[in-house]
């Protein structure tokens, strides 16, 4: 009753938007540091933007030297199996800062900023005590670049920013800074450390890197000259791989966002792919330098460093460049945690989410997390514990103004399958078991061309079995929908009475 009433709350401060709403709302939480448990650490949370969960020498990469990456990699908890639940930068973003389903805190796009009276956990911290900054992207609302609500210190820019010589907000004032970004921020970064020893802090780092244009550092500029460029064996269809496909991953391929008109014929795949690499260099760097900063000052065993992606990236896959879709390198990023003293070096193998961000920095601090939190602490993870853990998640996405020719998908990823429906458009859906077919080749539904206005969609599979599958998956999709206040027409079931309506 008390989760119902919460949730109720906040979608009613959300719709409203105001400031009685907010402050009505935030007076409901737990009081801030109702958990604490004495030591109260720092927290170093570095996002890059669009580095896929492969993209790093610890990670499997054959040629790309990310040293520092590694040793966090190696000497923390490296989560296996990190996704984000909606693979565009805004929505991610905004899952991470309030734990919430993109249907719950509505960054839809990456236009729709986030509504204040939705509850972030840098204020949440910010009111136990902690001097919080955010230094880097934010990328919700690009009308504005104003510092936001739960932030000290605030270093940011306009949207996606530029690489070289920045215009940057600094506290409200607007500046140009001269140099490379990534150094840009890294500098600020270890100005904030080091202006607050004294009291416990979160910095939250969002580089711009290694987003399109991957421009790197002029040092960087020729690294990886005559590394061989991989080709997934997704990159290349024949007229059969098309026919189990739906039809818009077909028309995607000659877009911007496929591997025949790529960037708008900006860069040819090799070169998008090394500077991607060389992009990444600085990002690096940069990690090596805060690490540094945190071993120097004594501050490294009483801080909590997290390293993430805030989406995956395709790079070839299925004839596809860039996120979006559903598939697994869209979707999967790399996450690692590094504490020492706090835990001990570890795989965990558990499907962890965007989500869990959120509670488990609160949870670090000692702060109690709203109860209306879609994700979970990670928390128990990082201690070696192995508790009861979801066994499958929600994807969504939402299509866009701008890049029309991805359709809006809903899925449902479990620990073995992949399922993914566009809404709104007939077509074929699609189905992976990612054991046994891991690069999604064969699409379990490819011979299903849903004509919806027939019956519903798992009518019209033959296979008892297939069917039954499916129809378990879509079950599962609608009731995770319901339990978060999602639309539930979005699992793929007709709506009642549909055949009295036809």
């Amino acid at each position: 009753m008390r989760n119902r009433s919460l949730r109720s709350r906040l979608s009613n401060a959300v719709q409203a938007g105001d400031e009685m709403n907010r402050r009505t709302f935030l007076q409901t939480l737990p009081a801030a540091g109702a958990m604490a448990q004495g030591r109260r650490r720092n927290i170093v949370f570095i996002l890059v933007d669009d580095q896929r969960y492969d993209f790093a020498g610890a990670l499997g990469h054959p040629w790309v030297k990310t040293p520092h990456l590694d040793r966090l990699i190696r000497g923390g908890v490296h989560f296996q199996n990190a996704f984000v639940t909606t693979s565009l930068c805004s929505p991610s973003r905004a899952s991470i800062l309030t734990g919430l389903y993109m249907h719950g805190h509505r960054v839809v796009d990456n236009f729709t900023p986030l509504n204040p009276a939705v509850p972030a956990f840098p204020r949440l911290l910010q009111k136990a005590g902690y001097r919080t900054g955010f230094i880097g992207k934010w990328h919700m609302g690009g009308e504005s670049d104003e510092p936001r609500p739960g932030f000290d210190h605030w270093f940011s820019f306009f949207g996606q920013g530029q690489y070289v010589d920045p215009p940057v907000n600094v506290n409200g004032r607007r500046e140009t800074r001269p140099g490379y970004m990534t150094d840009i921020l890294t500098d600020e970064a270890l100005g904030f450390i080091r202006n607050n020893k004294q009291r416990p802090f979160l910095l939250y780092l969002a580089h711009k890197a290694v987003h399109f244009p991957f421009e790197p550092a002029p040092r960087h500029r020729d690294l990886y000259a005559t590394a061989p460029v991989p080709r997934p064996k997704s990159m290349n269809y024949v007229q059969e791989d098309y026919e189990q496909r739906p039809e818009w991953v077909r028309r995607r391929r000659y877009t911007r966002h496929g591997v025949d008109g790529m960037f708008g014929h900006a860069l040819s795949f090799d070169e998008a792919y090394r500077g991607y690499a060389r992009s990444l260099a600085a990002v690096d760097e940069s990690l090596g330098r805060i690490l540094t900063e945190l071993e120097e000052t004594r501050l490294l065993n009483d801080t909590l460093v997290v390293y993430m992606g805030d989406n995956g990236y395709m790079w070839g896959e299925h004839g596809l460049v860039d996120k979006r879709a559903m598939y697994e390198p869209s979707m999967r990023v790399p996450l690692a945690a590094y504490g020492p003293g706090m835990f001990e070096p570890r795989a965990a193998p558990q499907l962890v989410l965007n989500l869990d961000l959120a509670p488990t920095f609160l949870e670090c601090a000692g702060v109690a997390p709203p109860t209306v939190l879609h994700g979970r602490s990670l928390w128990p993870l990082l201690r070696g514990a192995a508790p009861n853990w979801r066994s499958d998640f929600l994807y969504e996405y939402e299509w866009e103004f701008d890049y029309p020719y991805t359709p809006a998908l809903t899925g449902l990823r479990t620990e073995r399958y992949s399922y993914s429906q566009s809404y709104g458009l007939w077509d074929i859906d699609e189905l992976y078991d990612i054991r046994d077919d891991p690069d999604q080749m064969k699409n379990l539904l490819g011979g299903v061309r849903v004509l919806r206005g027939r019956g519903r969609m798992v009518e019209q599979i033959r296979d008892p079995e297939l069917r039954k599958l499916v129809d378990s998956l879509q079950e599962r999709l609608a009731q995770i929908l319901a339990e978060t206040g999602g639309d539930v027409r979005r699992a793929g079931k007709p709506p009642a009475g549909l055949q009295h309506a036809l």
